[in-house]
């Protein structure tokens, strides 16, 4: 008598592969895509949280690192090359491949896929939330660019919202997070930590980079809502923006 034969079971897997590359066509727009997170993307947060991190000093030393940065040389060049584009290629790829991609945490809940997750979701809120930041900031209402004097207030009335206060801290952990997870992944798919031993080192290097980014987005954050700088001028004086050196020296 015949038996039944049962179909082969697949072997299970641990989860998404989050260090699959890119099949066919799409293996260089992924590639850049890794790039551009890491530079000049990721450098630009880096530099982007140092400037912010002078709101700890005051309105002043704010307005002078604003003044700073909008006066280098061909800066508005620099905005669109190394800012702008970028970060419109990497979210809307990004986009694309969060759309495409599929995670199966409910059946294969293993670190890989919840970390796969964690990255497609912290990408879209940064995403979000850069758009409109540098839509309210750099577009809309007062130009920093021609007055920097009024940055500090204009974060500060920004900031005054419960609503917005709480899109910033939220999207300043998603971003930090996505940026050092993304670190890890640019490091591992690039082969700069071959092995398993060298990325989970990496990934404790990494996971500290993003806890100290973070609490300087968040300490920069609470400059501009804490006691310290609650009667902050509307626009500080020309005289009282001095360059961003001599701001230290001032303060001692």
């Amino acid at each position: 008598m015949a038996t039944a034969q049962h179909p082969a079971v697949p072997k299970l897997r641990r989860g998404v592969q989050p260090l699959r590359a890119g099949q066919g066509n799409s293996f260089l727009w992924r590639k850049l895509h890794s790039l551009l997170g890491v530079i000049p993307i990721g450098a630009f947060l880096v530099e982007h949280l140092l400037s912010n991190f002078e709101a700890l000093k005051g309105p002043a030393a704010y307005a002078a690192q604003v003044k700073f940065l909008n006066t280098l040389p061909l800066v508005r060049v620099l905005e669109w090359v190394f800012i702008f584009l970028p970060i419109l290629y990497h979210g809307i790829y990004g986009v694309y491949i969060w759309l495409r991609g599929k995670s199966n945490v409910v059946y294969y809940p293993w670190a890989g896929n919840w970390m796969y997750v964690s990255q497609r979701w912290t990408g879209l809120i940064a995403f979000a939330y850069i758009v409109q930041h540098v839509l309210r900031q750099r577009f809309l209402g007062t130009s920093l660019p021609d007055n920097p004097g009024a940055a500090f207030a204009k974060v500060q009335h920004e900031l005054a919202n419960p609503w917005m206060l709480a899109v910033y801290v939220i999207a300043m952990i998603a971003i930090c997070w996505h940026f050092a997870y993304g670190i890890w992944l640019f490091a591992a798919k690039w082969g700069i930590t071959p092995g398993e031993t060298a990325r989970k080192r990496f990934a404790y290097v990494c996971l500290a980079l993003g806890v100290l980014l973070a609490a300087m987005g968040i300490a920069s954050i609470w400059a501009f809502v804490g006691p310290n700088y609650r009667n902050a001028p509307a626009n500080v004086p020309v005289s009282r923006i001095v360059a961003p050196a001599q701001v230290s020296i001032l303060l001692t």
